[in-house]
């Protein structure tokens, strides 16, 4: 944010990521092996499977000079391990 409001001066909108694209399996399959979960993640086939590509372009802020400090691998983990301090 800081970063931004320092360097950005556009009425267009500036996405925050890493760029690269994740399935929603993907990402369940993560949190599921980082937080220990042991059971079966069940999917609902009758449901769409909603947009084939979620990546977010962030050429806009890369030319900013911004990168991401935390994979995601270690932000799950991060987040995991908060919860597990703060809400058990």
């Amino acid at each position: 944010m800081l970063l931004a409001s320092e360097k950005y001066d556009s009425d267009l909108h500036l996405n925050i990521g890493t760029g690269e694209d994740l399935s929603i399996k993907e990402l369940a399959s993560k949190v599921s092996k980082f937080s220990g979960f042991t059971g079966q993640t069940k999917w609902d086939s009758s449901k769409p499977d909603g947009t084939p590509r979620k990546v977010l372009d962030v050429s806009r802020l890369r030319a900013l000079g911004w990168m991401p400090k935390v994979s995601l691998d270690d932000g799950i983990k991060e987040t995991i391990q908060y919860f597990e301090a703060n809400y058990n």
